[in-house]
């Protein structure tokens, strides 16, 4: 089996993390039987400055044309005032849009060995964290219509949330498909008191909900769900939402688990070929200093010999290694806990390949 693998570094700690993702993912290749054919391209911040945009053709033209994306970070200060049409998140928003990657999963796990990092209280964490956020991600407010113009003798800006029955419905199916390779228990996350979007969504879902009789499914107004999540994190198992409150969500999900450097995501459409990338930013302050945390990338190389590639068994091997070098105590600096081993980036690159042999 051949796999080509178009690989962004972007920005900040974006090369750093992206190289011990590459060194794991080319150990994988030595004892799988796989070749990966990796293609390098721009995006993000280092784009602009090199093309002019954020999101160049030929980049583009790469991404649809391979197997799967594994990209590090984008973004800085640096780009805070270029044009936002140009700007590194609308590279993000264009390579969804163009790829079809309407899912975005992201899997919210407290490895045992990093409860002590996790702000919940210990009789919270002990329970357990163990659940799957599913974020639609080509509709909704960041890809409605944005505009702002002098109304009533002041400035006014409107953002337009837009969301139609197809976009909600194959969304929810999603959710439900992924509940069902777990625990069998979805929950529906809206603000139908508030939002005709919502109102339309919870009306989709419970629709869709006909079909899964296997699964429990219960409704949840976003509010409440930003509570229940530091409240009791352990009563849910997969958390369909739209795509603001799947952001917002999501990244309060992983600070529960101890650290954001530790989270994977996947970006997916309806066929195998995705987007795979750690969820936290470019962290440039400490980029190319050797200090950040590559393990969310390594899980996200994991997720695409998983979801992309049908190689489950050496998606566990690499599962497994964090968790043993994680059970050696050996930790980065963002999730570092009294009597444990601190490493830098690559440091803890090489302790996971170890564990691979």
């Amino acid at each position: 089996m051949e796999k080509t693998i178009t690989v962004i570094r972007g920005d900040g700690i974006g090369p750093e993390i992206i190289g011990q993702a590459l060194r794991v993912l080319r150990k994988i290749e030595e004892t799988s039987g796989c070749t990966f054919h990796f293609q390098e391209a721009l995006a993000g911040g280092c784009a602009i400055d090199a093309c002019g945009t954020s999101l160049p053709e030929e980049t583009l033209q790469k991404c649809l044309n391979c197997d799967s994306v594994l990209l590090g970070a984008v973004g800085g200060p640096k780009w805070d005032g270029v044009p936002k049409e140009i700007r590194p998140e609308a590279a993000l928003l264009g390579l969804r849009a163009a790829m079809g990657l309407y899912a975005n999963l992201r899997p919210a796990r407290l490895f045992p060995q990093l409860a002590a990092a996790s702000p919940l209280r210990a009789e919270i964490a002990e329970r357990g964290v163990d659940l799957m956020m599913v974020r639609e991600l080509t509709g909704g407010v960041y890809f409605g219509e944005h505009r702002t113009g002098i109304e009533n003798g002041g400035l006014t800006a409107h953002d337009d949330m837009v969301y139609t029955e197809r976009e909600i419905e194959r969304i929810v199916r999603r959710g439900f498909e992924t509940a069902r390779k777990r625990s069998r228990r979805l929950t529906s996350v809206d603000k139908a008191n508030v939002l005709d979007t919502s109102r339309l969504w919870r009306k989709v879902a419970h629709r869709v909900a006909e079909a899964y009789p296997d699964v429990a499914f219960s409704d949840l107004l976003v509010d409440n769900a930003a509570m229940q999540l530091v409240k009791d994190p352990a009563q849910f198992d997969v958390i369909v939402t739209e795509n603001l409150f799947g952001d917002i969500l999501s990244d309060e999900a992983s600070m529960i688990t101890g650290s954001i450097g530790m989270m994977a995501s996947a970006s997916l459409g309806d066929g195998p070929r995705g987007m795979y990338e750690p969820i936290h930013g470019s962290a440039p302050d400490i980029a190319g200093k050797d200090l950040a945390n590559p393990v969310g990338t390594i899980l996200s190389a994991a997720m695409m010999l998983r979801y992309s590639f049908g190689m489950a068994g050496e998606a566990d091997r690499i599962e497994r290694a964090v968790s043993a070098v994680l059970d050696a105590g050996y930790r980065t600096a963002d999730c570092m806990s009294v009597g444990c081993t601190r490493l830098t980036c690559s440091e803890m690159g090489e302790r996971i390949l170890r564990e691979l042999c």
